[in-house]
This record gives structure tokens, C-alpha cells and sequence, in this order.
């Protein structure tokens, strides 16, 4: 059987104490253990290996050649478990790891990022991975083990069983257009005057599609027929600058854009009636492990929330 079998950190740690301080007696005192015991190892390490580790002399103990490269290894080795040690203190208190988070994209905005610019502050060791896709493809993606948790809508009929679902809020549709718009800046726009304009919107059945064509439904006026499917919203802000389109988006996308000043040159406009989506939630699957960084960054959305 090979001595590196019968090796333990307490062996390595007592080479490296008696290469430092010389002498056996010494090394035993730093370590917290009788010399008689230190001995005892010393011999067992080196009758394992077959040669002496330190030449013993009238001064003290010096390494031997052998001892040097056996000294050198012994660091490096100390010192990985020295790392694994505050790697695994960091993972356990949430002060490290990855996170992998899920979400619908006004959340993303409003609430995911000022979280993880809060954690990046108070623990810069957590990786986050934020992933923004409709609520079905979050929904399979926590199923699957993608991320750790996500802000999503339900679909009808789900089986929520498996499911730690928060109630997080409902989410609001602004109508975003480029400030040379005609009807930037104009008060209050009924909805029979947008039918005329050009739409960027995404596909069919989409929630915030779905929102605005009930508010049409609502006040009894038929469908916008000028729309550009889309969900992008690069393509979206080029059409908007193009002409007088308009761009249904979250509120806090619209408020982000907004927020930019003259680089983003848009605007809300302003409309009699709220156009809401139905809610969205804060999910965690129940069986699937969570490390503390997880959990601290859930806490954190629901703080902002």
C-alpha cells in the first residue's frame, strides 16, 4: 500500500512546522499536540517513505533532500486545502456560487438586476446568469434544472405541485414612441386614435399582446391592422425611429428607455385606461437543492418586491 494512502493533512502540516521552526518540540507547540506525538508521526511518514525526511542535528533539523521535495509538494497541498476550505465556507454562507435565474422581461429590469447589483455589492464572489424568454420556456427551463429560480407567469392548467410559488405583481404595458411622434407630448390619447399608426408588437398570443388587444376589445374597437410581429426590441425602437409607430412594452422597459435622456429620444403616451397583464410570480422548484447564493438572491427580490 502506498504511504500517500495512509497521509493526512495533520502529517503535512507538522513537516511544514518543523522545516519552519527547526525543531520537533516546536512544531508540537504551534500545532496544538504533545511532542511525543509529533515524533510518533514524523517516524511513521518517514518509515513509510523509507528515508529520513531531516537530517537531526545538534542545532535543530534540516530538511533533507528528499525532505525538500516532499517540503515543496506538502505546500501546494496545504495550501489547495486551505482553498477548498474558504471555497466551501463561502459556498455554504452564500458569500460564492453561481446563480442561474429565469425571468419575464419587465422584471428583469425592475427587480432582477438592482438584486443582483445588491449581491455584486455585498458579495462579489456570486456568479449570476440571467436568462430573459417568455414564461412557458422558464417554466420548462426550472423543470429541467436550467435555473435556480424564475419570475414567470403560470400557464393555464399547470400542475403547480411541484412548485414554490410567490405572488410577486401585475405587470403594466406602456406604449413606447419615438418623441416625433405625433401624439408625444399631446395629454390624453383615446385608442381609436392610435388605429391609424403603424404597431410593433409580438406574436399572437404573447401577454402583452394579449393585454392590448383586450383593451381594444374593451372599449369595442377593432384590432390595430398595421403590426409588425415582433419580439425584438432592437427592431422595435428602429421602426419607432423610422416613423410614428408604436411599441408595446412593460412599464419598466419604458421606463428604462425613458430614463435615457437624449440617447433613446422616446416617450410614453398617455392613455385613458390601464392596460394590464395578468401576474407574474417568483417561482423555486420545491426538490431541487438551493444553495444559500440562491436563496439570498430570492430573498432579495422579494425585498424589492
Amino acid at each position: 500500500m502506498s504511504f500517500l494512502s495512509r497521509l493526512r493533512p495533520q502529517h503535512l502540516r507538522l513537516i511544514a512546522a518543523i522545516a519552519d521552526l527547526g525543531k520537533v518540540q516546536l512544531a508540537a507547540e504551534f500545532l496544538a499536540m504533545s511532542q511525543p506525538a509529533a515524533s510518533r508521526i514524523l517516524a511513521e511518514v518517514e518509515a513509510d517513505i523509507g528515508a529520513p525526511l531531516f537530517e537531526r542535528l545538534p542545532r535543530g533539523m534540516r530538511p533533507t533532500e528528499l525532505g525538500v521535495q516532499v517540503l515543496q509538494r506538502a505546500t501546494v497541498i496545504l495550501g489547495e486545502y486551505a482553498a477548498l476550505d474558504k471555497d466551501v465556507a463561502m459556498l455554504r454562507g452564500g458569500q460564492a456560487g453561481k446563480v442561474r435565474i429565469g425571468t419575464v422581461t419587465g422584471p428583469a429590469l425592475g427587480y432582477v438586476m438592482p438584486a443582483i447589483r445588491h449581491l455584486r455589492a455585498t458579495t462579489p464572489e456570486i456568479e449570476a446568469t440571467i436568462h430573459v424568454a417568455p414564461s412557458a420556456d422558464l417554466i420548462r427551463g426550472l423543470e429541467n434544472r436550467a435555473f435556480d429560480l424564475i419570475i414567470a407567469r403560470l400557464p393555464p392548467g399547470h400542475d403547480v405541485r411541484m412548485l414554490d410559488v410567490t405572488p410577486a405583481r401585475n405587470e403594466r404595458v406602456s406604449l413606447l414612441v419615438h418623441q416625433t411622434h405625433p401624439f408625444a407630448g399631446r395629454g390624453l390619447c383615446r385608442l381609436d386614435d392610435l388605429l391609424a399608426f403603424d404597431w410593433v408588437m409580438q406574436e399572437r398570443g404573447a401577454p402583452i399582446r394579449q393585454a392590448v388587444e383586450n383593451a381594444f376589445f374593451q372599449a369595442r374597437l377593432p384590432l390595430p391592422d398595421k403590426v409588425t410581429n415582433s419580439s425584438s426590441l432592437l427592431v422595435a425602437l428602429d421602426m419607432i425611429t423610422a416613423g410614428p409607430a408604436i411599441v408595446p412594452v412593460a412599464q419598466e422597459v419604458a421606463a428604462f428607455l425613458c430614463g435615457q435622456g437624449t440617447a433613446a429620444r422616446v416617450t410614453v403616451l398617455t392613455i385613458g385606461a390601464a392596460i394590464s397583464v395578468e401576474p407574474y410570480f417568483v417561482i423555486l422548484h420545491r426538490h431541487h437543492a438551493k444553495t444559500e447564493a440562491v436563496m439570498r438572491l430570492y430573498r432579495r427580490v422579494l425585498e424589492i418586491l
